[in-house]
């Protein structure tokens, strides 16, 4: 007999909006509480110093985190420039100064550099890990943390503010693994003084947005209570811009024992208007039942839909 996992089968989404000076799994932890949750996880770390969207999965909505962490991001933020920070943000030791300040128009001539796919070196505090460990652990404890440069894409970012001669903020949206701390540090050295972020906050990830987001402390004030569940979106909220088909009872069975359903003619005609060219080979579609509960994740193969994420809803 298997035993009985801890918690209840709760599935779905639950966005957050982070308050500072808490960390993400510290926010997780508080959320799976809150509604007794056997699983969880986010789709996308923030510093503890960072408020906004963190999006937490529940239960089965754990097996579609990597599709929110694909999601375009939006970013808030202000630059303090004159100070280079270790952390490149407000937490970290000043590490160099520089009297130099850029003015807006220098700023804004700059940002075409910054834009479209760039090179960056990730911030030495940060999640990526290094022969198993957390850079940021390493950088703790006082070891000197080099990591690769990545291309990150960059798709928009504007000036909305100069509040004064030390401060700059700005509206940024990007795509994955991209660091808004290593942007503005890579920003202040190209104008020629140094910089750090002293105020960070997501907007939004993929289709979590910030109007939709709920203050930690509300979702405290509903611990194991039902009124948490007006709060848990969908298992699908993740899966903005897949398409979306509806199979029968008995397609659901075989999807959800792993096997493949064939690609039937309706199914294909209502997938092609989906696909560039008209080419499904290895289009990923999410299929649920006709009363919209989750089957699968499928991939089309050699005309099948065949499942990789299968979707369990059961009791535990």
């Amino acid at each position: 007999m298997s035993r009985r996992k801890k918690g209840s089968p709760v599935h779905g989404w639950v966005v957050v909006d982070k308050s500072e000076g808490i960390t993400s799994t510290q926010t997780v932890a508080v959320v799976r509480r809150v509604f007794d949750a056997q699983k969880a996880g986010h789709a996308g770390t923030l510093d503890p110093m960072a408020t906004g969207v963190l999006a937490v999965a529940l239960g089965e909505a754990t097996k579609t985190v990597p599709f929110a962490m694909e999601s375009e991001k939006t970013y808030r933020f202000t630059a303090c420039l004159g100070e280079a920070r270790d952390s490149d943000d407000a937490e970290g030791c000043v590490t160099a100064t520089s009297e130099a300040r850029p003015g807006k128009d220098q700023i804004e001539a700059m940002l075409p550099r910054f834009l479209g796919q760039i090179i960056q070196v990730p911030p030495a505090y940060s999640a990526i890990k290094v022969q198993g460990e957390r850079a940021y652990d390493l950088a703790r404890d006082g070891e000197a943390v080099t990591l690769e440069p990545r291309t990150v894409t960059i798709h928009d970012v504007r000036v909305t503010g100069t509040p004064d001669a030390d401060h700059v903020t700005f509206e940024m949206r990007c795509g994955k693994g991209a660091y808004v701390r290593a942007w503005v540090r890579d920003l202040a050295l190209a104008l020629g003084t140094v910089g750090h972020v002293s105020q960070l906050r997501r907007t939004a990830i993929g289709g979590f947005s910030e109007k939709d987001a709920v203050p930690l402390e509300t979702l405290k004030a509903s611990m194991h209570s039902p009124a948490a569940f007006e709060h848990l979106r969908p298992i699908s909220t993740a899966l903005d811009g897949i398409p979306a088909l509806a199979v029968t009872g008995p397609d659901a069975v075989r999807l959800r024992s792993g096997n493949p359903i064939l690609m039937r003619a309706n199914l294909f005609a209502r997938l092609t208007e989906e696909a560039d060219n008209g080419d499904l080979q290895g289009l990923t579609v999410y299929l649920s039942t006709g009363d919209g509960e989750p089957v699968a994740l499928a991939a089309i193969r050699a005309g099948e839909l065949r499942p990789f994420r299968v979707f369990n809803l059961g009791t535990g």
